[in-house]
């Protein structure tokens, strides 16, 4: 272990903290968001969670670990914003993050696939990628760029998007307003059994076939051997709390509870993408490309551009995410720059940037605000979502191979 390492990583949490403090003393709120994004991007780093990874993983080598633990993921979260939902519903109190009830329409769809493509492309979805540009990935910091850019793109192409028939055919759709709380849990909860079994299946047919592939850790995320004479200061110790890989299942409990957080913290459940046309409009303002105080979709947030990036609580939860998994890096000691990648796959690096920024504004989120949170909160949206999603993802993966890009 590279212990240097260890006190850089010691040292910025110490510096985070100290400017933690400073943003409370501005606004509370931008310390509970830096703070709850680096428990995101630790918890995320640490056991190696994602969702791009539930279409990826198991597709290519049969292993739909990771895809069931998502399933596990959104049982629990679903369980839990619905005690949350019933009880502010029999308060007769207003329901918190109900803004993640979203429009189901054909945009839902179209923006599913283009973002699914678009994550195979970039190697990772919107968190995803906050998670691996802090951990040093160089290809990371690209698709985050183009992201941005596809992000402010969309955003300047809604007024036609809502006007259009992808978007006027259709509507939000509360699932306990259909089936009542017991019943919209009911079925979603069968929803995830039937995926569940589904992936079950898929991992039988593929050892059956020789295709199946069972993901292995890295030797230094393995646990050490144990000793005769355990001592709780030891390098074991040390090991088994800031080092050792956590399971997907304790990411996923892990995330509930950041997740949990956010909707009783903020009455909002979590998203990412939102903000990135916020960064995009910060970034092409400042160098006089555009001028976003016209734009429609930013009517209601010109208050948020023109206060800064440093004054905006959702900046600092995606900052956090990605100073999350740094940390979580440098504690093990296995913090590195990566660049193991050619320089033509920088083109398809930014066609999946794009492609992700401009899907997550057609399908109004990324899998983190269009896909967990929609469904957990229990928007039908989501459900439409998924397979949108999951299908361009399948058709992306196709592409990463034919064009033999490095992820």
């Amino acid at each position: 272990m590279n212990k240097k390492q260890t006190f850089i990583g010691l040292a910025l949490i110490v510096a985070l903290t100290m400017f933690g403090l400073f943003q409370n003393a501005k606004d509370p709120k931008l310390a509970l968001f830096l703070i709850t994004g680096l428990a995101i991007g630790y918890v995320m780093q640490r056991s190696r969670f994602g969702f791009a990874g539930g279409v990826k993983k198991i597709y290519v080598t049969g292993d739909g670990t990771l895809t069931k633990a998502l399933m596990f993921l959104f049982t629990i979260s679903l369980l839990t914003t619905a005690a949350i939902h019933y009880g502010a519903f029999m308060e007769g109190a207003k329901i918190p993050a109900m803004s993640s009830v979203k429009p189901t329409n054909l945009g839902t769809v179209i923006g599913g696939v283009l973002f699914g493509i678009g994550m195979m492309f970039g190697g990772g979805c919107a968190s995803g990628t906050l998670t691996d540009a802090g951990e040093g990935e160089i290809r990371a910091l690209i698709v985050l760029f183009f992201f941005i850019t596809g992000s402010l793109i969309g955003v300047y192409h809604m007024p036609w998007w809502e006007k259009s028939v992808f978007f006027k055919v259709g509507g939000k759709v509360y699932l306990p307003d259909v089936f009542g709380y017991l019943g919209a849990i009911i079925v979603s909860l069968l929803g995830f059994l039937l995926i569940y079994v589904i992936t079950k299946k898929y991992e039988d047919k593929r050892k059956r076939e020789n295709t199946y592939t069972k993901e292995e850790y890295s030797d230094w995320e393995k646990p050490l051997p144990e000793t005769a004479n355990y001592k709780f200061f030891s390098k074991e110790t040390y090991h088994k709390f800031f080092v050792q890989r956590w399971s997907f299942y304790t990411g996923a409990v892990c995330l509930t509870i950041m997740f949990v957080a956010i909707i009783l913290t903020t009455g909002k459940s979590w998203g990412v993408t939102s903000t990135f046309a916020d960064w995009g409009a910060w970034l092409y303002q400042s160098v006089g490309i555009v001028d976003v105080s016209d734009w429609p979709w930013f009517a209601s947030r010109m208050k948020k551009i023109n206060g800064g990036f440093l004054n905006d609580p959702s900046s600092m939860r995606n900052i956090g995410i990605i100073l999350g998994a740094t940390i979580s890096l440098l504690l093990a000691g296995k913090f590195s720059f990566k660049k193991n990648f050619k320089f033509r796959d920088i083109l398809f690096y930014a066609i999946g940037g794009l492609t992700m920024g401009y899907g997550a504004r057609v399908g109004l989120g990324c899998n983190a605000g269009a896909l967990y949170s929609a469904i957990c909160n229990f928007s039908l949206s989501g459900w439409v979502f998924l397979p949108a999603m999951t299908v361009g993802g399948i058709i992306g993966v196709n592409l990463v191979r034919k064009f033999n890009v490095t992820i």
